[in-house]
């Protein structure tokens, strides 16, 4: 079975239909989208209605950090009020029907998918929105995610880059930078964790979203770029007139 592994769309509608269209072509069988469908971005009722649809066809789907905060924004005197990413989180909250709030709000922290878990963060406490963004926060996510029975591996999101780590002949984790587009042999037998990194919000300077294809007959996993029209979700942004312009340059130039 081919998995894609969606996350980070942050309401970017462009991203989003590109990453989808390529995963189809590359012959996905099941969807996952592992958090963060909103924030930041111009389209958060079209994400939240598409990520609907695709719940009801069976994709799995976790929480992120910025859906909760889309549920409930923060207030006056909580961490992060009146901050541009409160402010696009009270628009988000503005835009979405009740029937969209309860659907975020339901959104499980971690899902199982054979072995595979997926988590927005580390599954050593995904309510606290760790960074899997080193070896030893990897490692720590890893270790919670081998407690549970017939889990072997672990998909994150959340640090909006793509990083696959390994188990090799010590204790600890080595991490492997992947090239775009080249299948990496991940056997079923070494556990390993990776971070797919985003669809609506890259951040390594290269503005093509991101994704990733787990391939489980052959056992590879690719980790993909795809070009979309940035510009006009930029513009999007912009046509708001209430979200950020700092959100709209990040898309311009994948920071």
């Amino acid at each position: 079975m081919k998995i894609a592994l969606l996350s980070d769309i942050h309401a970017n509608r462009q991203a989003f239909d590109a990453c989808l269209a390529h995963a189809r072509a590359q012959g996905a069988q099941q969807i996952a989208l592992l958090g963060d469908l909103v924030g930041y971005g111009a389209a958060p009722r079209y994400v939240v209605q598409q990520a609907m649809a695709l719940a009801a066809e069976g994709a799995h789907l976790v929480g992120g950090n910025h859906d909760a905060m889309a549920v409930r924004p923060p207030v006056a005197g909580e961490r992060g009020a009146g901050s541009v990413v409160a402010q696009s989180a009270d628009w988000t909250y503005a835009q979405l029907s009740a029937e969209e709030h309860a659907f975020l709000a339901a959104l499980p922290l971690t899902a199982e998918l054979g072995s595979v878990l997926l988590v927005h963060a580390s599954a050593d406490a995904p309510e606290r929105w760790r960074y899997v963004d080193n070896p030893v926060v990897a490692a720590d996510c890893l270790h919670a995610a081998l407690q549970r029975p017939g889990i072997a591996h672990v998909f994150c999101g959340h640090v909006h880059r793509q990083m696959l780590y390994y188990r090799g002949a010590g204790h600890g984790l080595m991490r492997f930078v992947p090239t775009p587009g080249v299948a990496v042999p991940v056997p079923p037998h070494r556990p390993w964790v990776a971070t797919v990194g985003s669809v609506g919000q890259p951040r390594d300077g290269d503005p093509r979203a991101m994704y990733a294809l787990l391939d489980t007959a052959a056992w590879r996993l690719t980790f993909e770029r795809v070009p979309y029209d940035h510009a006009g979700a930029a513009a999007a942004i912009r046509a708001t007139g209430a979200l950020s312009e700092f959100f709209a340059q990040r898309l311009e130039v994948g920071q």
